[in-house]
Order: structure tokens, then sequence, then C-alpha cells
């Protein structure tokens, strides 16, 4: 629903100041479901001995299945000459719990303030998204769904950044982005094959690139046809100084009538801080949708990551997953949905060591695979509205 802000302009009008036409949206998306997992065991941290435990069936409520639970408020005010501001504050919540996500942020998903000129672009300032993830939101057919799809793996678990600085600019149909982090905010526990912890919350006096992140990226999307690339880069804490982790990625898609075809590759490389590899693999995936009738759509996904070395491990087992999601639409606002993932060589999402177990970490459910294990299957049926 949209609110008008005249309480903003009768302040403005009492000030003395120019009155500008301005409108604030409040927005968001409630979506739960009921889940049934296989070979569950636990994230291996310091509390657990780094110890994932016997395997277990898990059967749970959770929140975000197709799309995270959340709110928000955006708006923009017209500044004249085709100059506006605009802001975005978005927070993430566990709707199962009532408790929010993102560390417990405030507005987690996003936190941002900005000015947008016609034919130049938009500047913004805060918690945003990076580059290269923006770029593939349109180029990963089950459009970053929460619960299954191997997001952080594909864009790393720095997908969000705190402290950040973005341009995004739209040009018929390409589009720019580029994006600097003073620090990113992210931080994750020491596990299995990683002694110390990793990231931090960045900014650090006296060492600049510490926590530091950037990227860029471009979309085409003309007619049935899409391509985009982009480069991450995001340079993490660890110990007293920092490593590098990088990716590049290509992706396409193309459009006939009800179906949409998409599928991409993604370059990875981590060094520690002594500039030795760590992690090194090339991530594939491909997949369609198909929109059988106006209230009933269909998508499949294939995901693949050929591990050329993992901590000194150059024979790791290459994880893979395949996804199905079935969604019945009530209205354009409430529908209802079947998402199921079988994955093998790694936990649902493909969660790993690879990953640094952050899905798990993020989302407080682990998907990781439980001691002798080498498969997981997962299935959940769910409800969502967006308002």
């Amino acid at each position: 629903m949209k609110i008008r802000t005249l309480a903003a302009a009768a302040a403005l009008a009492c000030s003395g100041g120019a009155l500008a036409q301005a409108t604030v949206t409040l927005y968001g998306v409630v979506d739960t479901n009921v889940e049934y997992v296989n070979h569950v065991g636990a994230v291996p941290v310091a509390s657990n001995q780094f110890n994932r435990g016997p395997a277990n069936d898990v059967y749970r409520m959770n929140s975000g299945g197709i799309s995270g639970s959340r709110w928000g408020m955006r708006g923009t005010e017209d500044l004249g000459g085709g100059l506006k501001g605009l802001f975005v504050l978005e927070s993430g919540f566990n709707l199962d719990t009532g408790t929010m996500q993102q560390s417990n942020r405030l507005f987690g998903r996003q936190a941002f303030v900005g000015l947008q000129k016609d034919g130049i672009g938009q500047i913004s300032l805060g918690r945003q998204y990076t580059s290269m993830f923006e770029a593939l939101a349109n180029f990963s057919p089950t459009a970053y769904a929460t619960q299954y799809e191997p997001v952080v793996l594909q864009s790393g678990p720095n997908f969000r950044a705190d402290n950040t600085i973005k341009y995004s600019g739209k040009f018929g149909p390409v589009t720019a982005l580029a994006h600097w982090s003073f620090g990113t905010g992210l931080a994750l526990p020491a596990t299995v094959g990683i002694a110390t912890p990793v990231g931090g919350n960045g900014e650090v006096p006296g060492q600049f690139r510490r926590d530091t992140a950037w990227g860029a990226a471009a979309a085409y999307q003309g007619g049935p046809f899409g391509v985009t690339f982009g480069y991450d880069q995001w340079n993490p804490t660890i110990g007293t100084s920092n490593g590098t982790v990088k990716k590049a990625v290509v992706g396409a898609s193309y459009s006939y009538g009800p179906a949409k075809i998409m599928g991409g590759y993604r370059w990875g490389q981590n060094k520690n801080a002594a500039d030795v590899v760590i992690q090194r693999d090339d991530f594939y995936w491909v997949g369609a949708t198909y929109q059988v009738t106006p209230t009933i759509g269909l998508t499949l996904e294939y995901n693949y990551d050929d591990v050329k070395s993992l901590y000194g491990d150059t024979n790791v087992a290459n994880p893979w997953q395949v996804a199905f999601v079935a969604n019945y639409a009530f209205s354009k606002r409430t529908d209802l949905y079947l998402t199921t993932a079988y994955a093998k060589n790694a936990g649902l999402m493909l969660e790993s060591l690879a990953t640094v177990y952050a899905n798990s970490l993020s989302l407080g459910n682990s998907y990781v695979l439980a001691n002798g294990q080498s498969n997981m299957f997962g299935a959940a049926v769910g409800i969502r509205h967006k308002f």
C-alpha cells in the first residue's frame, strides 16, 4: 500500500522549504512451509568439537520457502530536473518464530539512501546487495528461492554488504552496476579446515583493505534473449590480516512463449592471508521455468560444482543438486507451492565446507550432511502472501 508523505510535506511547508512530490510504499512478503529433510547433521563448530554427528530425519516449520519473509519501506521524492531522492529499509524475519534474521539486524536485508538522475543512474549508500548478485537475479531459474537455492556457493556469503556505496544505471536494454564496501560486516565462525573465524565488522583503523569488498556487473535484456557478466571480490579478515575471495560469472537466458531457459558459469578462487590458494572451483547451473496456465508455474534447476582444490584436497567429490518447484497462484498476492531438492556429495543448497556452512548458520536450520552420508533429500509445502 502507498502512503503519501503529507506529514513530511507539511513539515517542509512550516520550515519554509520548497514542496516536492514524495511517496512512501509499505510492502512485504510472508512465506512459511512445513518441510521434511533426511541425513541431517550439525554445523561443525567449536561447541560440538567440529563434529557433524549422526544422521537424522527432520520435520520442521520454516520461514521462507520461495521468498524470504520480510517487510519494508521504500520512498522517493521528486527534486526537480529529473533528480530524485530515495531510500529503502527492508527487514527480514522468521515467520515461524517472529524473530529477526540477518544476525538480528533491524533492517538486515537492505538499508540505503541515495539520489537518482534520469539518464545518468543512481548512487546509493548503506547495506545493499552486491552487483553480481543483483545482475544474476533474472538468470537463476528458481529466482533465489530461499529454501534450496545454492546462492552462497554461486555468489558468495557476502552477497549483502554493510557500508556500501553502489551505482546502478539502466540504459535501454542494458543495466550497469558497480559497488564498493568499506567493511562488509560479515563474520563466519571457525569450522573444520578453518582455524580462525572468517570476516568481521570491517573498517579497521590502519588496515584499509581488511573486510572490504567490490564488484561490477552488466546485464542485457533485449526481447527474448538476455546475457549478464560480473565480478565480485571480498577481502575478509583471517587472523590479523585478510584473504581474498574472488568470483567471476557469465549467464544467459532465452524466453519462448510461456517457457524460459537459463544457465551460467561462475569461476571462483579463494586465498588465505599468505596468498595461498585454499579453494578453487567452477560452478555451473542450468534450468527452466514454464507457465503451464496463468495460475500454475513449474521450475526445474540443476547445479554442479567442479571442485579443483579445497584446503589442499584435490580429490573432493564434486557436489551437484537438482531442484523442482511447483507453484499455484490463488491470486496475484497469494500462492501455494511445493519445493523439493536432491543433493549429492553435499547438503541441500550444496552446503559443505566450501560454503563455510553459511546457509545453515544464516537460516538457523541445518542442511549439513551428517557423518557417513553422501546425499540429502528435502521437500516442503508452503504458502506465500505478498503485500
